[in-house]
């Protein structure tokens, strides 16, 4: 495994292949990802989008290929890169509060044995307030609910004052609101020039959710401006001949 050494692109990856249980899950993956974009990653399940944020982040290993992110190896950056997994990847009974939970986004801003101080706090009472969860700080974890599960990570992640975010599968099991919510907040981090990769699976809200889209199957279908991608043709090279969209309603049909 090597890093590139590109510094035009958030993250740059050349020729990536990753296999899982010698079974080969992404080929050839070839990807430039720019600032200032909310990018919804989406394909069929078993099409490696989970794979594909986890190769980025260094928490699996790949077979051959190249990513870099801002440059440089992931362990180089990691305080700039945020990480919401999916919840059912969480263990939800372990004790731990609200705060505390978000708390551990300024951990990566400390040195070893440094204290917690007043400006971490007041960070983290941002993010919560910016989720609209400052009101259960003091809640376990595990008594929340989904929506509200899913705000305290996203909440963890602001905290950490990251560049580049990773959300995966965010809107899976969340009310009307929290929805709402997490999409005011990827527009916000746009806006200020942070980049949002999602795996996102409603394909009815891939124009209004993201400025571009990334399709992969195991391969890079296409990627690049929602509005110049994301498209019947590609769409049926990603899902296949069966799904249809409808262009005057938004909908998809099999």
């Amino acid at each position: 495994m090597q890093s590139t050494n590109n510094t035009d692109n958030v993250i740059s990856i050349k020729g990536l292949n990753v296999s899982y249980q010698n079974k080969r899950v992404l080929t050839n993956i070839y990807l430039e990802i720019d600032s200032g974009q909310t990018y919804g990653v989406i394909g069929p399940n078993g099409a490696g989008k989970s794979t594909l944020f986890k190769s980025i982040l260094g928490l699996i290993d790949y077979d051959a290929g190249q990513i870099s992110v801002f440059g440089k190896e992931i362990d180089q950056v990691r305080k700039k890169v945020a990480y919401v997994p999916q919840r059912d990847e969480v263990d939800w009974t372990f004790p731990a509060t609200v705060k505390d939970l978000v708390l551990m986004g300024r951990y990566p801003h400390k040195k070893v044995l440094q204290r917690i101080n007043a400006e971490d706090y007041r960070k983290v009472d941002e993010a919560l307030e910016k989720l609209g969860i400052g009101d259960l700080s003091g809640r376990q974890i595990g008594q929340l609910s989904g929506g509200q599960q899913q705000r305290v990570f996203i909440a963890r992640a602001l905290a950490q004052e990251a560049e580049l975010f990773f959300f995966d599968e965010p809107f899976v099991g969340v009310d009307i609101t929290t929805e709402e919510k997490i999409i005011q907040i990827m527009k916000y981090l746009a806006d200020e020039g942070k980049t949002v990769l999602v795996v996102h699976h409603d394909l009815s809200t891939i124009e209004e959710y993201f400025s571009s889209v990334i399709m992969i199957n195991q391969r890079l279908i296409a990627y690049g401006k929602t509005s110049e991608v994301f498209n019947q043709q590609n769409i049926a090279q990603c899902y296949g001949p069966q799904l249809t969209m409808l262009h005057n309603t938004g909908q998809f049909i099999q």
